[in-house]
């Protein structure tokens, strides 16, 4: 165990490296400018233009603005280029709005996809199957923002109620369990919209899995031994599927920042994902890799923990 975590380290520190500097190198030999620094501005004169490219150190090589640039973000000194702000506070704020949605998207996700996925791989070509496997073929169809701004429109119309931005204009003098209903009330529509796609491909890769797992041949002893449906299905069959599973549960970190990104545009919802949509247009480097270093962060952490789970529920792993 202490050899393979020694390994997975480096592994994972020699890619983060490469990563940092694949990503960094994309991004800055991108065609344009900051659009703090746009030379066709008719209100920045060539000497402030320069002067700003010099405070935002472009005028150097590459290489060692790449140094500078993780300087700053390991001493904590990185600052957006867009409003003057650190980026870390800015990031640290916005995790907090975007975890909620995140939290409540995931468990509706993994909680209604297995029941769903087992019982249509049980009950294969039968009603409910049938059923399901049509509604996640048009879930998966229907592009997010069209099927979110259906729902925005059904929901203001019909009930008349807000559900743009995270809580209600002027809720702040109300008292607190109506904050707090109108803050459920907000979180509602965007995570179950945010969950409705999972639930769809999720669901079909449990079906697939059940089924390629019930037509094994320990699957078929059991049940002629005469065991229960419930004891072959769920006690035998379920945790050999559920193996490949576990690699994709540690994949679901850095689904916080880039899993939302058009939910969170669409609802006004101030999380990680509309920030970094909004510095990708300002061309706010700063924020734009500090996130994309988070997410890769959030990816190799999430797989160490996909790999450790591994070892737990498959001994063959660990022999």
């Amino acid at each position: 165990m202490t050899a393979f975590l020694g390994r997975s380290l480096i592994q994972k520190t020699i890619t983060l490296f490469l990563v940092s500097v694949v990503s960094f190198l994309i991004i800055h030999l991108a065609p344009g400018e900051p659009s703090q620094i746009d030379p066709l501005n008719p209100k920045f004169s060539p000497e402030m233009v320069e002067r700003m490219r010099q405070e935002f150190h472009l005028d150097k090589p590459l290489h060692i603005q790449y140094l500078l640039f993780y300087r700053d973000l390991f001493s904590g000194r990185i600052v957006s280029w867009r409003d003057n702000l650190p980026v870390l506070n800015k990031i640290g704020e916005r995790f907090l709005n975007s975890l909620p949605l995140f939290i409540v998207g995931t468990l509706l996700t993994w909680t209604f996809s297995f029941p769903v996925g087992i019982r249509s791989a049980i009950r294969r070509d039968g009603p409910f199957d049938k059923t399901t496997t049509f509604l996640a073929y048009v879930l998966i169809s229907i592009p997010g923002f069209f099927f979110a701004y259906i729902l925005i429109i059904l929901v203001v119309t019909q009930l008349h109620v807000p559900v743009i931005g995270m809580y209600s204009f002027g809720i702040d003098t109300a008292s607190p369990m109506v904050r707090f209903m109108d803050r459920v009330w907000h979180l509602v529509l965007p995570s179950v919209l945010g969950a409705t796609g999972g639930i769809a491909v999720l669901s079909r890769y449990v079906r697939s899995q059940m089924l390629e797992i019930i037509g094994q041949d320990y699957v078929r002893t059991a049940r002629a031994k005469g065991l229960p449906d419930d004891a072959v299905y769920y006690r035998h069959a379920l945790r050999n599927a559920l193996l490949p599973f576990v690699t994709m549960f540690g994949l679901i970190l850095p689904g916080l920042i880039g899993g939302s990104v058009i939910i969170e545009s669409i609802f006004s919802w101030p999380g990680m994902g509309r920030m970094a949509y909004e510095a990708i247009l300002a061309r706010d480097y700063p924020v734009i890799l500090t996130l994309n270093f988070i997410t890769a962060v959030l990816v190799l952490v999430g797989t160490l923990i996909s790999d450790l789970l591994y070892m737990v529920v498959d001994p063959r792993i660990r022999l």
